[in-house]
């Protein structure tokens, strides 16, 4: 059964020196940007050593062509470019050509003290600046990250955003996103552009018809070992005494064969035709099986919203795929206060996303046990923990695409409402609302806890999608 991996991202650094200021400075100052990448979470660190370089350092075009092999051998995700001293711009420019799809980092460091002869030692302020304007020439995207020693707050700070949008761009370009099922007719909102998506990410869509997955777990045994596997996490998770023991079963079979469907597919996010042809072909909900596989790592939307699980999917990746995301509707206003909004729907959030104490009920679906009596079991219902949240939503229109990112807090409250539900907080929902209504944003977001604005809106800029954050 699929896990969640220890992700990292392979970085690339280079310690860029012009020859005629301070050596020593300059290879003092690698050995403590090295020493402060180390302490990063999710950076492996590629960089060239003196059996590769002069010094460690990159200094002419023969240290640049000896830095990118090595990066090429060590499929480097991102680069980082901090001029030690002045730097060099044509080498520093070489690899960064060489890399130039992939993100780039760039940075500066502060002047050591005068000489007792009144020289300098660095001048990176004055050279980073070759380097700047050298990557603008080339159209190279990159991000500044200023001039700053490696020991400070700010250095480490915008390392670790970098490892955060390298995430972003090395699992959104060339993701494979699974297609359960086609979309509900009634929803045109869930309509996506596949054509698009192999052009611009080099994505590819894996369909698959609903009857195969229906067949997959239809065939498995009551005894398949994966089956008990997630039967036995189920009632550890939540209260099932509302459904009976063979819809349980058959929610537990429906997770494992969504799941081998993912891995034996290499699937990182997928949409699934949830209503109604799976209530009335295979009797139950698919909420709790897709909410499960979110937190098990394989981003789950619901009406078969390709391009939500795709926000979902940036959101994982922005957080290190530490942290599962909930795949919301923006559902009502509160009926009191004007900037709060119900981030809700109908039963799929993870479940380690529940706020501590609140129970967790599996149930029948709040709309379809009416309508769909005794075929509509399977969501899982509770409050979502309170904290920061950060919502997205991808869209597409003309083949352009562009990203909200937003930013709010979801706050504890006593209501007892049914689905997976919470109530966020915004600074002005009127006007979020605004945006939303017409920027075409549709009525499906992904929300995840913690703050990854500017990691989402950063990843934007290299992916080539407008970032309307509000």
């Amino acid at each position: 059964m699929l896990q969640k991996e220890d992700f990292k991202v392979k970085i690339g650094f280079v310690p860029s020196h012009r020859s005629i200021f301070d050596e020593n400075w300059a290879i003092s100052m690698r050995k403590r940007c090295i020493d402060a990448f180390s302490s990063v979470e999710g950076l492996e660190l590629i960089v060239p050593d003196e059996n590769i370089t002069k010094k460690g350092l990159v200094s002419d075009e023969e240290d640049a062509d000896k830095t990118i092999q090595l990066f090429k051998e060590n499929e480097v995700d991102g680069v980082i470019i901090g001029t030690m001293t002045f730097g060099e711009e044509v080498p520093a420019l070489k690899v960064a050509s060489a890399f130039s799809e992939k993100p780039i980092l760039l940075f500066g460091t502060k002047e050591g003290p005068f000489t007792p002869e009144g020289k300098r030692l660095s001048d990176s302020f004055c050279g980073t600046l070759s380097i700047s304007s050298g990557l603008y020439r080339r159209k190279i995207p990159f991000l500044f990250a200023g001039i700053i020693f490696p020991e400070e707050e700010e250095f480490k700070e915008a390392v670790e955003n970098f490892v955060r949008v390298c995430a972003v761009f090395k699992g959104f370009i060339g993701a494979r996103i699974g297609q359960v099922g086609p979309r509900p007719r009634p929803f045109e909102t869930c309509i996506f552009n596949e054509a698009v998506l192999v052009e611009r990410f080099k994505q590819t869509v894996i369909p698959v018809p609903l009857s195969e997955i229906f067949d997959a777990a239809n065939s498995l045994s009551n005894e398949d070992p994966d089956v008990q596997k997630v039967l036995g996490e189920i009632e550890s998770q939540a209260d099932v005494s509302q459904i009976g023991r063979e819809t349980l079963i058959k929610l537990a079979k429906l997770e494992v064969a969504l799941g081998r469907f993912a891995e034996e597919n290499k699937i990182s996010a997928m949409g699934v035709q949830c209503w109604t042809s799976m209530q009335d072909i295979y009797g139950t909900s698919s909420c709790l099986p897709m909410a499960r596989l979110t937190d098990r790592g394989i981003m789950s939307s619901c009406e078969v919203d390709i391009y939500g699980a795709l926000t979902m999917l940036i959101q994982y990746l922005a957080s290190l795929k530490k942290i599962p995301p909930h795949f919301i509707d923006w559902t009502i206003q509160h009926q009191e206060k004007e900037n709060v909004f119900l981030a809700w729907h109908c039963g799929n959030a993870p479940p380690s996303l529940a706020c501590e104490g609140c129970p967790r009920f599996v149930r029948g679906h709040f709309v379809m046990e009416e309508t769909k009596p005794g075929k509509a079991f399977g969501t899982i219902e509770f409050q979502l923990k309170p904290g920061v949240v950060t919502i997205c939503r991808l869209v597409e229109y003309d083949g352009e695409f562009k990203m909200l990112i937003t930013k709010g807090e979801i706050k504890y409250s006593l209501d007892n409402l049914r689905g997976a539900w919470s109530w966020v907080e915004v600074p002005n929902l009127k006007f979020l609302y605004r945006v939303l209504a017409e920027e075409g944003f549709i009525h499906h977001a992904s929300m995840i806890h913690g703050d990854y604005t500017k990691a989402i809106m950063d990843a934007c800029k290299f992916l080539g999608i407008d970032a309307v954050v509000v």
